[in-house]
């Protein structure tokens, strides 16, 4: 309960102006050991069902994507998140991050598995009535039923709440007749329940409907044509006239938009985990063909430039793994205590995730990147033959794009981060202000050159990270003084500012992992830990002062720009690592191995 206590007073986004220690964050390494068989099962149900069969996947073979499905739900993974009561597994949050993780590496099937799971059936877990979690969850849990989640349309896609489906009541009053068209509909072609979101009469804000297949009216567009995850079922949805009962409406009238926003949050943190099986997959896939592809007589993973590409793609994942459990945990642990304090649980879960919506987006972003990054290192190493359908990085490379897409694209994530940290600020639920003003006046001031205790596993790394900080805080903290309302149109100057903090989280968090598995297992054991830990900070300070930089130079002028310019120099100040040294070091540990081995 301490600890519960102490995590709910570090809010979503406070991760800018607090310090967190090493103990108060989960690791990966922490998992138990029934989490960790969980996670082995799901890794065999992929080795011997999906692996074996990716060309039947992808080509569509009829029923081959709901047989998948079904015997995923005999495994018990369709139901992870779903309480025993419902027939689900009701396991943690973190639990549910980590097999999302593992069947990254699925291809197709984790974005099928993803829409049931999630945007599927989750609506109806957290906002159902118990009539509805009774009826629809035990289906869902077991495979029985196929979900899907119908919100997108030709005209709404970003701006979600510009949907035109209409809802209108029936004379006797009791069911909703649903008219419109959703596009890229994930699951559509096999789904037997969908959540729709309609608008009634001139509502201000849409409404969700669980509609089943059997209601009727229901029509189809032939499957998309896709560039990659082409063993997912995408199609348009038409609903002609479609008759839901009055009590399949999904909570309160008008309450649609709310149930999208707060799904997609838990959404784009699940996708931030779930990239990480498949990188992992791609840097072992690029490990073994370098081990095995000679050139000039030797094996090219001898070679300096081969060697620099698995030691950024190593540490990116290692940082993502990071962070994104550190958030999932912080979720959960927000979870528990809203549940300790009376609420009900599934508001709580609701709660909870949306509390750490900042995180969600950050994960989202620097998930789907890291992967984008990697599948395109990954076809490099493997150089003609990664072009070549006959080898695995041309699937791993067109799957891979859509994860910057789909959950919101990351341009928008970017806007909303940082929207949402300032919106939070001015309702004073974080306090940048009073940091944001203290570091107006340091800019001002002599610097400190005293000497500082910086010792301890990460002392400078750390002092590092408090600058970078405050070089954040004064970039978001003069863009908002000068440009005031007009900041919401400057999209520029917003994704900079979200570069900046994205930066931050995934740096801070590393450092963290890596002292807390220091200090279990010691330094020397943690060697190649340490290592990612400083090479990623290297590249983030190198990418804050980036971005700091166009930011200010695009609103700031004259002796102000001038100023700001040597406060973010100052500000992200490292005493330089010999990072070839560093990338060797991690590099030549994977190529030993034969594998990703973190």
């Amino acid at each position: 309960m301490d600890t519960l206590a102490k995590k709910q007073a570090i809010n979503g986004g406070e991760f800018l102006i607090k310090e967190t220690e090493a103990k108060d964050i989960f690791i990966p390494e922490e998992f138990s050991e029934e989490q960790q068989m969980m996670a082995q099962a799901t890794q065999d149900f992929i080795e011997k069902e999906i692996k074996p069969n990716v060309e039947r996947m992808d080509s569509m073979e009829p029923g081959f994507m709901p047989g998948m499905l079904d015997k995923a739900g005999e495994l018990g993974l369709l139901g992870i998140s779903i309480p025993e009561a419902y027939g689900g597994l009701g396991m943690s949050f973190n639990t549910s991050m980590l097999i999302a993780d593992v069947l990254g590496s699925a291809g197709s099937f984790s974005t099928a598995y993803g829409a049931h799971t999630g945007i599927g059936t989750l609506p109806i877990l957290y906002y159902g009535t118990e009539e509805q979690k009774q009826k629809y969850l035990p289906l869902l849990a077991s495979g029985e039923w196929k979900a899907c989640y119908c919100l997108t349309e030709p005209d709404a896609g970003s701006d979600a709440n510009s949907g035109k489906t209409k809802a209108v009541l029936t004379e006797d009053g009791k069911h909703y007749k649903i008219t419109g068209q959703k596009m890229w509909i994930s699951n559509a072609g096999f789904a037997d329940l969908f959540i729709v979101f309609a608008r009634i009469e001139n509502d201000k804000y849409l409404t969700a409907f669980i509609v089943e297949k059997s209601f009727g009216g229901i029509t189809m567009n032939e499957e998309e044509k896709k560039m990659g995850i082409k063993g997912s079922s995408t199609r348009q949805v038409f609903f002609n006239d479609t008759l839901v009962p009055v009590e399949n409406m999904l909570s309160d009238r008008g309450n649609g938009f709310k149930i999208a926003v707060n799904i997609l949050n838990i959404g784009r943190i699940k996708l931030g985990a779930g990239v990480i099986g498949g990188c992992k997959e791609v840097v072992s896939d690029s490990v073994r063909y370098a081990n095995e592809r000679k050139q000039f007589g030797v094996s090219i993973s001898s070679f300096g430039a081969i060697k620099q590409k698995l030691a950024n793609m190593a540490t990116m994942i290692y940082a993502t793994e990071a962070a994104v459990y550190r958030a999932g945990q912080d979720i959960e642990d927000r979870i528990h205590a809203l549940i300790d304090s009376g609420m009900p649980e599934a508001e709580a879960k609701l709660k909870g995730v949306e509390q750490f919506a900042i995180e969600c987006a950050i994960m989202k972003i620097h998930g789907s990147e890291v992967l984008d990054y990697c599948v395109d290192e990954g076809v490099q190493i493997y150089g003609g033959m990664g072009f070549s359908a006959e080898a695995p990085m041309e699937r791993a490379y067109r799957d891979a794009r859509i994860s910057r897409i789909y959950e919101g694209t990351n341009e928008i994530n970017r806007m909303l981060l940082v929207g949402m940290t300032l919106k939070r600020a001015m309702k004073g639920e974080i306090n940048l202000l009073g940091p944001a003003m203290a570091v107006g006046k340091e800019l001002t001031s002599v610097p400190d050159f005293s000497t500082k205790d910086l010792t301890g596993t990460f002392g400078k790394e750390k002092e590092v990270l408090k600058n970078l900080k405050k070089a954040v805080l004064m970039v978001a903290g003069k863009a908002a003084q000068d440009l005031a309302t007009k900041l919401d149109d400057e999209q520029e100057i917003l994704m900079n500012i979200a570069d900046m903090m994205i930066e931050i989280y995934a740096a801070e968090s590393t450092l963290l992992r890596t002292e807390k598995l220091a200090g279990i297992k010691g330094e020397e054991a943690c060697r190649q830990q340490i290592n990612m830990a400083q090479l990623y900070l290297y590249m983030a300070v190198d990418k804050i002062n980036g971005s700091g930089k166009e930011a200010i130079v695009s609103f700031a002028k004259g002796d102000e720009q001038r100023v700001m310019l040597m406060g973010l120099k100052r500000f992200t100040k490292i005493d330089l690592y010999n990072v070839k040294e560093l990338r060797r070091s991690i590099a030549e540990y994977l190529i030993d191995k034969n594998a990703y081995a973190f």
